[in-house]
């Protein structure tokens, strides 16, 4: 049995929680990336993202279970980044951020109750309040950290999406599955 210590002591609420999701949501800034905008000389905008991230959203949709991205920002690096993920549904320049909310619910049939959305300021907060799993990243802001279900170790941009997908899959006992096609045959 494979066992992630940082999963065991989980409340049985926050498992029921993660349990029922069937959407991730990020945001981009401060959640997928470091929260940073580089800008060069030429005036090109630069972001980082996490690897580690990105191999927690691959794993989820390998149980069909789809990311989306809603960000008040635009930018062809978050489009490049959605496209090699396979993330299709990105919706960038969304200040109002539960208008594409509910057409995400209507598009795959679920309710707020089956999304899981991962934020780290202001901006994010009807969206965490909204969703059966609302998550803060570790250095979100403390007032979205206060009305959050829970929060991650790691922040924003350093593997925190990570975590999500970990919890996620864990709830839904598929990450031990996930975790073990990895292993050496003995």
């Amino acid at each position: 049995m494979i066992i992630n210590p940082h999963l065991e002591n989980m409340s049985n609420e926050l498992i029921q929680r993660a349990r029922k999701i069937r959407l991730l949501i990020c945001d981009v800034d401060g959640v997928l990336s470091n929260g940073q905008v580089i800008i060069g000389n030429s005036g090109e905008e630069l972001k980082t993202f996490n690897i580690k991230d990105g191999f927690g959203i691959k794993a989820l949709q390998k149980f069909q279970i789809p990311t989306a991205i809603i960000t008040g920002r635009n930018s062809m690096i978050v489009e490049k980044r959605c496209q090699e993920l396979s993330i299709q549904d990105y919706y960038q320049g969304h200040l109002d951020k539960e208008a594409a909310f509910e057409e995400l619910c209507e598009k795959y049939q679920i309710t707020a109750e089956q999304v899981c959305h991962v934020g780290d300021d202001l901006p994010d907060l009807p969206l965490i309040q909204r969703a059966g799993l609302g998550v803060a990243v570790g250095d979100a802001h403390w007032f979205v950290k206060d009305n959050a279900h829970w929060i991650t170790a790691q922040n924003g941009g350093f593997g925190a999406v990570r975590e999500v997908s970990d919890l996620i899959l864990h709830s839904q006992g598929r990450l031990e599955t996930h975790l073990s096609q990895y292993l050496r045959d003995s």
